[in-house]
């Protein structure tokens, strides 16, 4: 399976096709992207078959195994596996000694992600903790949804209150007093629209925000107080 010289559709291999693995290569698919789907399970390998551009069964932990398939020739590979943490580890640390440009692994834990980080991971995700989070942020009240990113960086998509309405964005001062930035703004019935400092806000006017975790917290939360 040769690479793409465009990045944003290269082939992808996935290893691990549990509920995250099978996930991300059935996205992948649908956007496009070849994929070399691997797992230990030959059944569950059978299961898929047809899925994808090609799927094999194969243990995953073997560095030669993962040569004699290729593995080197591809520039991101995800790593789904999750109940065996060994087998997590061990194949995220074959896929480094091959010079994978892009490793994005699966971690059940935060000492999880911090072994597979060490070992080579570049991108580590934690679906449960991380959509825990997403809930928890929605559940408030304060926000439509939430999403962070690394480096304590979120974005948050919320409503405008009476408060803040018939005034322009640039009259708020969100940037000096809560180090947040309103990316897009949502009136009734319209979509959305990138926001300047001239926008005026309307009542039931939905805001993007973004910026660091705790500003965006405190500015969506002054919102519904």
């Amino acid at each position: 399976m040769p690479k793409d010289s465009n990045p944003s559709v290269d082939p992808v291999l996935v290893i691990g096709l549990g509920r995250f693995g099978y996930s991300v290569a059935s996205s992948l698919t649908s956007m496009g992207h070849e994929i070399l789907a691997v797992d230990e399970d030959a059944v569950v390998v059978q299961r898929y078959a047809n899925e994808f551009t090609q799927c094999l069964a194969l243990d995953s932990t073997d560095t030669e195994a993962l040569q004699q398939i290729g593995a080197a020739d591809f520039s991101r590979v995800v790593v789904g596996i999750g109940s065996d943490l060994e087998a997590s580890v061990m194949t995220v640390l074959s896929l480094a000694e091959l010079g994978i440009a892009e490793i994005w692994a699966k971690a059940v834990s935060r000492k999880h992600a911090s072994i597979l980080e060490r070992v080579g991971a570049h991108h580590v995700v934690r679906p449960e903790s991380d959509m825990g989070e997403r809930v928890a942020h929605k559940l408030t009240g304060a926000m439509i949804d939430y999403m962070q990113f690394e480096d304590d960086f979120a974005i948050a998509r919320t409503r405008a209150v009476p408060r803040i309405t018939g005034r322009q964005l640039g009259q708020l001062g969100t940037e000096s007093k809560y180090g947040v930035t309103i990316l897009g703004v949502k009136h009734a019935g319209a979509a959305f629209e990138q926001a300047s400092s001239q926008t005026t806000l309307e009542q039931s006017d939905e805001l993007i925000v973004s910026g660091p975790k705790r500003g965006v917290e405190a500015f969506c939360g002054l919102l519904q107080s």
